[in-house]
């Protein structure tokens, strides 16, 4: 005999609200969330699919692998990255802000520093940066040959800055380790390191933003003296066939 006693029962599947139809911009939306909340070990396939109660099956229609949905995680971090404006200085200075803003934005996620070292993203804001990049060495009168390969060392050294310093819970030792290597070069033998002994307190001068600085404008030297000796591109290599 049935009862009147207010407990529901089962709901039928059709009466189930639907689910949002799967997209690359709502995979990579559920993939941002994760790495904010749970890290980048945490953004697999099977996660992100669960996280949208889904198959992971699916999302291979939208999404190549895990290493594609990386590169458009990261691609969507650069969204945030603002190009400076002629009144923010010469280009020089507006270089060393991108880069460092750039570096920055690394450094805030450490597991897409580490995997921006192996995996080249294509997306619009990664685009946008290296456009960004190249119009400022055009800009500052560097030859197009030397701008499309100095783009690749420009964008390495704060890619390899915020690798470096991905590790948040080596930092104490990392100072620890700075602190015994000034006393080592402090005490250096004259004898059998000569130059050490001379430039020891140099070696570790300066703040971590005056050798970033310092640091890209070695390298933006270098690309405008390689003007004249950087070959051109042969017709149809390419980087990735050496």
């Amino acid at each position: 005999m049935p009862t009147n006693d207010g407990a529901a029962g089962p709901r039928s599947r059709r009466e189930r609200p639907a689910k949002p139809a799967l997209s690359r911009q709502g995979i990579i939306d559920t993939a941002l969330a994760i790495l904010r909340d749970e890290g980048l070990a945490k953004v697999t396939m099977r996660r992100v699919a669960a996280a949208l109660d889904s198959g992971h099956a699916s999302l291979y229609v939208y999404v190549r692998d895990t290493e594609d949905l990386h590169a458009q995680i990261l691609d969507a971090l650069l969204g945030d990255i603002g190009v400076p404006a002629a009144a923010d200085g010469d280009w020089r200075a507006r270089m060393r802000t991108l880069l460092t803003e750039y570096g920055t934005l690394l450094a805030r996620h450490p597991g897409i520093a580490r995997m921006a070292m192996s995996t080249q993203p294509t997306g619009p804001h990664y685009m946008a940066l290296v456009e960004a990049v190249l119009a400022l060495l055009h800009e500052g009168g560097v030859a197009d040959a030397a701008a499309a390969w100095g783009v690749d060392l420009l964008l390495l050294y704060p890619t390899a800055i915020a690798v470096e310093h991905s590790n948040p819970k080596a930092d104490a030792r990392r100072a620890e380790a700075r602190t015994e290597l000034a006393d080592r070069l402090a005490g250096a033998d004259a004898r059998d390191h000569p130059h050490i002994a001379r430039l020891g307190a140099a070696l570790v001068s300066g703040t971590g933003r005056a050798r970033t600085d310092w640091a890209l404008d070695v390298l933006l030297d270098g690309i405008l003296a390689a003007n004249a000796r950087t070959p051109e591109a042969e017709p149809g290599g390419t980087a990735a066939e050496e």
